[in-house]
């Protein structure tokens, strides 16, 4: 059978470094298995167009892999084309870049790596946190330039410790940032979710729920956003709701770029509304060189913290996505069962409480 992967490009980097697997040089670290068993394995990068390797093999591939920080959109029109399709799989977590609906529709199953980056983009959050807080960005900028004026860093410089700390979605993304945040001795962290964590669970980080999202917005100095990406989340952080934040509040988002309007952050930056963004996900990936958010500054000229989409693809998750993606496919090979937390959509049907909710403006964890 034909297996197609859309990965992103390594360079160097992935010749020198075998470890990153998730590269069109490493491929997953599956290609001599595939073949082995005697199946066609095509690995590319080029995604975007009729005449990409990503819709010319599409039409007669049986197994799709492709990967959050390199997308290929595999849109309802493209598997109305995709006749043998039969499983996609995420190398990682998140699986928003597919129609997940036309999906159900014509019985394609959608699996991901459930749990293999949750460690890895908990500690990018808190990272990203400190970084806006302590105002570190415009510190480094200032080195490099070659200036040295502490009062203009200092200025904007702030203690994590005594602020309000929330998180929009507490699932096991969620769940570990409250969790790495604990010793910082905030005022309160708090949470906002469609349903409540288990009492022993809320209670041993010591987080409080909030029901009214811009009652939630309105109490937090920081707010991290770690939900998926569905109807309901789509566009969530908006312009309607950036009113409600606190003055000089902190946004972090390792979730999904189209969660937050990128247009309404910048104005928000611009104006001083909000003293800082920061994250790795962009509502297109790659993100264009003109993206309003590779330049966004707050009214003292820094408050950007974003890099590219890496939170969830250190050396270590590449490890975790590689090995889970390899089972999956010996599954769905050998007619062994899935473990059912990689199960986005089954057959005819979706497996997740993340996708049960997408109708409604009901959020969970990323899981």
């Amino acid at each position: 059978m034909k297996i197609l992967a859309i990965l992103y490009k390594g360079g160097n980097a992935a010749t020198s470094e075998p470890r990153l697997l998730g590269t069109v040089e490493n491929q997953l670290g599956i290609r001599k298995w595939l073949e082995s068993q005697g199946h066609e394995y095509i690995v590319s990068d080029s995604k975007e167009g009729a005449d990409s390797d990503f819709q010319k093999h599409i039409v007669d591939a049986e197994i799709l892999i492709t990967t959050p920080f390199h997308p290929g959109y595999l849109t309802g029109d493209l598997i109305a084309k995709a006749k043998k399709l039969k499983l996609c799989v995420t190398a990682g977590v998140g699986s928003d870049h597919i129609d997940l609906n036309a999906a159900v529709q014509n019985g394609i199953q959608v699996l991901e790596v459930s749990g293999s980056n949750v460690v890895s983009v908990a500690e990018h959050v808190v990272m990203s946190i400190l970084l806006l807080v302590r105002n570190f960005v415009p510190a480094h900028e200032m080195i490099e330039r070659g200036d040295w004026m502490v009062s203009d860093i200092a200025r904007n410089a702030f203690d994590l410790e005594g602020k309000v700390v929330g998180t929009i979605g507490a699932g096991r993304i969620g769940y570990r940032v409250l969790q790495r945040l604990m010793p910082f001795d905030c005022k309160e962290l708090l949470y906002f979710d469609y349903a409540p964590l288990p009492e022993a669970a809320a209670k041993a980080v010591n987080a409080r729920r909030v029901e009214d999202l811009k009652d939630f917005v309105s109490q937090c100095d920081v707010i991290t956003v770690n939900c998926p990406l569905h109807e309901g989340t789509f566009g969530l952080v908006n312009a309607e709701l950036l009113k409600h934040f606190k003055k000089g509040a902190w946004l972090v988002n390792t979730a999904r770029g189209a969660i937050c309007d990128k247009d309404a952050v910048a104005a928000a930056l611009a104006s001083g509304h909000l003293n800082g963004y920061a994250g790795d996900v962009w509502n297109v990936q790659p993100a264009p060189k003109d993206h309003v958010l590779r330049t966004a500054k707050n009214t003292l000229g820094g408050g950007n913290g974003m890099v590219p989409h890496y939170s969830g693809t250190t050396l270590d998750a590449q490890a975790r996505y590689a090995s889970g993606t390899k089972t999956i496919i010996e599954n769905y090979l050998s007619g062994k069962a899935q473990e059912p937390q990689n199960i986005i959509v089954g057959i005819g049907k979706y497996e997740t409480k993340a996708c049960e909710y997408r109708s409604d403006m009901l959020l969970v964890g990323l899981v």
